[in-house]
């Protein structure tokens, strides 16, 4: 019998993340040995989500799989984030990982760059998600008996009210025409703190809602803005 794959799982706290590795858990050939999350170096908190540092220490201790992390400037140019990433990607490699997961659904530029940027080192891309229909994945995570709040919205797509909402069946019905259910166009990130996966749930106190702006991608205008709404959890 072959020894199953090897396979670090890029972990974002969410539910993507969560409902991926909940799958891959039920494919043999794969073995998540080790996590990989992205972390802005400067406030302690989960790139793009927002997530406090202690938080995902707790989740990860609550999911018994050991997690390394990328430390990243708050706004890093590309140069700085493929540099930091190739590291950690050297690393994954020595620690005996033939693969990476993604929770990934439908963006093709994104599976495709993930791709080209792991070939050089020998590292298979996996995509348990892909191209699934996003409300029935979303339905199919609170079936499981999956738990996440929402932490940080786009302005531009939904209002404040959703930031610290718990993603159910009402949050689905409530979403606005033309928002992907499951947030993939970057519409919402979560925090996935109960389901399966976790030896126990993980605990959590909700803080303040913050509105902040960042500067927009590159080609949207000189001086462009994107606004977020993001809720604080904290430790209890």
């Amino acid at each position: 019998m072959k020894s199953p794959h090897q396979t670090y799982l890029n972990w974002s706290t969410g539910k993507d993340s969560a409902l991926a590795l909940y799958h891959l858990q039920q494919l043999e050939p794969y073995h998540i040995s080790h996590l990989l999350t992205s972390v802005n170096e400067e406030h302690n908190r989960v790139s793009m989500h927002g997530l406090r540092r202690s938080l995902l220490d707790k989740q990860v201790a609550a999911l018994d799989i050991p997690c390394s992390t990328v430390e990243l400037p708050a706004q890093p140019d590309m140069v700085v984030y493929e540099s930091r990433m190739n590291t950690a990607v050297l690393k994954m490699a020595a620690l005996g990982c033939s693969h990476a997961a993604f929770g990934d659904i439908f963006l093709e530029d994104l599976k495709r760059y993930r791709e080209q940027q792991l070939a050089p080192f020998g590292i298979k891309t996996v995509f348990p998600l892909w191209q699934q229909n996003t409300k029935a994945l979303l339905q199919n995570f609170i079936s499981l008996g999956f738990k996440a709040i929402l932490i940080c919205v786009d302005a531009s797509k939904l209002d404040a009210s959703f930031a610290g909402r718990i993603i159910d069946e009402d949050f689905i019905n409530d979403l606005p025409d033309g928002v992907d259910p499951c947030g993939e166009n970057g519409e919402y990130h979560t925090f996935c703190f109960d389901g399966p996966i976790f030896r126990d749930p993980v605990p959590f106190k909700v803080g303040e809602k913050v509105y902040r702006e960042y500067d927009a991608p590159a080609g949207q205008g000189s001086g462009a803005k994107a606004g977020f709404w993001f809720c604080d959890l904290s430790d209890i």
